[in-house]
């Protein structure tokens, strides 16, 4: 009777050390929002990033401690639409997209604003509704993360140059958008997840680590922004390939 009750009782609990890192996370991407309502627009895209980092830790540590639940799962989405849906597009309307206004477009502002977070809110519940079934190696559509990175790492980079986002609005408005729509297509995306820290690696691999970290110390906002835009671009460029060579295959099979 003792033992009945006890794993009932477990299984109500909730596991405590992941949806800590999930938590942490959150609160950076709370913390994102209310740093750029402030005008601290350097310390609002730090903050997504380390949501970031947050993000990528709370999964991998309940798959090693073996505490994953679906309540955790959950959570982590909630968390995700948070970080990585609405801090990252008031980051950027706060920063420039409110200034359209001074040419006469107001509302195309806060438009594209919406539109990157109802685009993060459909990706995340598609991803949800399709886990089961989705391939391992390819994400469909960008990443919530990634499309945050881009324009997080925009405001980082810019700020960091002194450049003020007035003067980047129509830049700011079309990468908006275009990381919304990107976020609900059907574009490839490799996923990086057949990578297992796990494993046995030779030297090299771990030199080109240490090469990595050594650019990305270099100047972090610059290389940030510009490798999460390369990842964009390449799914696009990774799709159109895939399109091409099916269409000289069925060509060659006619």
């Amino acid at each position: 009777m003792d033992t009945d009750n006890k794993q009932h009782r477990s299984r109500r609990g909730i596991y405590l050390l992941p949806n800590m890192i999930t938590t942490a996370g959150l609160f950076s991407g709370f913390y994102s929002i209310v740093a750029a309502m402030n005008g601290r627009f350097e310390a609002a895209a730090i903050a997504i990033f380390i949501s970031m980092v947050m993000d990528g830790l709370d999964g991998r540590v309940a798959r090693l401690t073996n505490t994953q639940s679906d309540f955790g799962v959950q959570y982590d989405s909630l968390s995700d639409m948070v970080c990585f849906g609405l801090a990252p597009a008031l980051v950027v309307y706060e920063w420039a997209l409110r200034d359209m206004v001074s040419v006469g477009w107001a509302k195309l502002g806060w438009l594209a604003a919406f539109i990157y977070t109802a685009s993060a809110a459909l990706r995340l519940a598609r991803f949800n509704a399709q886990v089961a079934t989705a391939e391992k190696n390819y994400f469909r559509g960008l990443p919530s993360p990634s499309a945050a990175g881009v324009l997080a790492g925009l405001v980082w980079a810019a700020t960091d140059l002194g450049v003020r986002g007035d003067d980047l609005v129509y830049l700011v408005f079309v990468l908006t958008v275009s990381m919304g729509l990107l976020m609900v297509s059907n574009i490839r995306y490799y996923s990086f997840k057949e990578f297992h820290f796990t494993n046995r690696v030779s030297f090299v691999a771990i030199l080109v680590v240490v090469l990595v970290y050594a650019f990305a110390s270099i100047d972090p906002p610059k290389v940030l922004f510009i490798g999460f835009l390369g990842y964009s671009i390449f799914g696009i460029i990774y799709t159109l390939v895939g399109i091409r060579n099916r269409r000289r295959a069925r060509k060659r099979g006619g």
